[in-house]
């Protein structure tokens, strides 16, 4: 069904321009979703660039799945077939980049690279052979390499629906698990956990869910859904439940928007824009997240500046001196000190009480200097709202005994 304008665009997103449409949406948003919760667990593992390898790595695996299909059955453009042959050369790059890590005195990044690059470089000769053939239907393969969600079938979507429902379903199934090896892998090697089985079970489904995406994003950047979505989550929280449903809803939407972008301009290719959405969420992310973000860095930023200026002026006005510029201008406006530059009886109970509390700052590094020197705001805040209170209790009956 084609559809124009901004009334085409809606039907579009409301699901509403056609039954194959609808079903390649829904396919693609749930893809992203599953990719954006797997994707955490490869983030906190700091394993996210071996699904670059596993991507790379299944173009021969197409080619060869493509050309073993002509030669037994008459035709290599079976979903099935190709997902089959793309996952079994995937798992060949996975042992490929295991092998050079724990044989040889390469890094993982080196190993990576390594398969990464030899599995693609054969698999563009394969796929150039293909394209040499009278038989039909290879025409089709390089949507493997770029993506092509507006010719995906219905069978071919609810493949890729049932690959990504699996992938959630285990997740959730062995969530905890996932969680223990990922925060802590000797706590939970300790606590009786397979650690090498929950990590194969994890990089099977990082596995299922590049195979499957192959079809929507291509395999050049279908190491995007595993990555940036993760990221963007990061920035928004700490806890992992919060952050799997983030990561998930960034997915799905970035897979929502670029399909649907797809469907009205079918020229464009699909994996690219959808890369384009998540990138831009992550953006967005980057700049306005309320801890991590930058504008709240900047904001946080400015904020010590004029705290730490304003303790020492007080400091300053505690030893009878007078700040100068910004740090004189800044007291007059808290009230501090008044215009003939004297400071009012306000201001002299704020500079005793800073007095005071630097004081048992300089007793703290004095008596315990390793624990003050890994206190990120040593000095910059009244000690009672950093340190516990049976630790500022201690610290001043010590100085009061001195």
């Amino acid at each position: 069904m084609e559809v124009s304008g901004l009334a085409g665009l809606a039907r579009i997103l409301v699901l509403d321009a056609g039954y194959n449409t609808a079903l390649v949406m829904a396919g693609s948003t749930v893809l992203g979703v599953a990719a954006g919760v797997i994707g955490c667990f490869t983030m906190l593992r700091r394993r996210s660039m071996i699904s670059d390898a596993i991507s790379h790595a299944t173009l021969p695996g197409i080619a060869l799945a493509f050309l073993f299909g002509l030669a037994v059955f008459g035709s290599g453009r079976n979903i099935v077939l190709l997902s089959t042959g793309a996952a079994a050369t995937g798992v060949l790059g996975i042992l490929a980049v295991h092998w050079i890590r724990e044989r040889t005195r390469l890094g993982e990044d080196a190993a990576i690279g390594t398969v990464l690059s030899g599995f693609f470089g054969a698999g563009v000769v394969l796929m150039s052979h293909v394209q040499t053939l009278p038989a039909a239907g290879q025409a089709g393969l390089d949507g493997f390499l770029l993506g092509a969600t507006a010719t995906m079938t219905a069978d071919e979507a609810v493949a890729i629906t049932a690959a990504a429902l699996l992938v959630m379903t285990v997740t959730l199934a062995l969530l905890r698990p996932f969680a223990a090896v990922c925060l802590d892998e000797q706590h939970a090697s300790v606590l009786g956990l397979g650690v090498v089985t929950i990590d194969m079970v994890m990089t099977a489904l990082l596995l299922l869910v590049v195979v499957t995406g192959l079809k929507t994003v291509g395999l050049i950047l279908v190491i995007a859904l595993v990555i940036i979505p993760p990221v963007t989550a990061r920035f928004w929280t700490d806890r992992l439940g919060v952050m799997l449903v983030i990561s998930g809803l960034v997915g799905g939407g970035a897979c929502y928007a670029g399909s649907a972008a797809s469907a009205f301009w079918p020229d464009m290719p699909t994996g690219a824009v959808i890369v384009i959405m998540a990138a831009t969420i992550c953006a967005v992310s980057v700049a306005v997240a309320p801890t991590r973000g930058v504008i709240s860095r900047l904001v946080h930023a400015r904020r010590f500046r004029r705290r730490v200026i304003f303790r020492q002026a007080l400091l300053a006005c505690s030893r009878g001196e007078r700040p100068e510029g910004a740090a004189r201008r800044m007291l007059r406006s808290a009230g501090v000190l008044g215009a003939d530059a004297e400071l009012t009886l306000r201001g002299h109970a704020q500079a005793e009480a800073t007095a005071s509390d630097w004081r048992l700052w300089e007793l703290y590094l004095e008596w315990y200097p390793e624990r003050a020197l890994a206190t990120p705001e040593w000095g910059s805040r009244p000690i009672g709202e950093v340190l516990p209170a049976d630790t500022v209790a201690e610290l001043r009956a010590r100085a009061g005994s001195e």
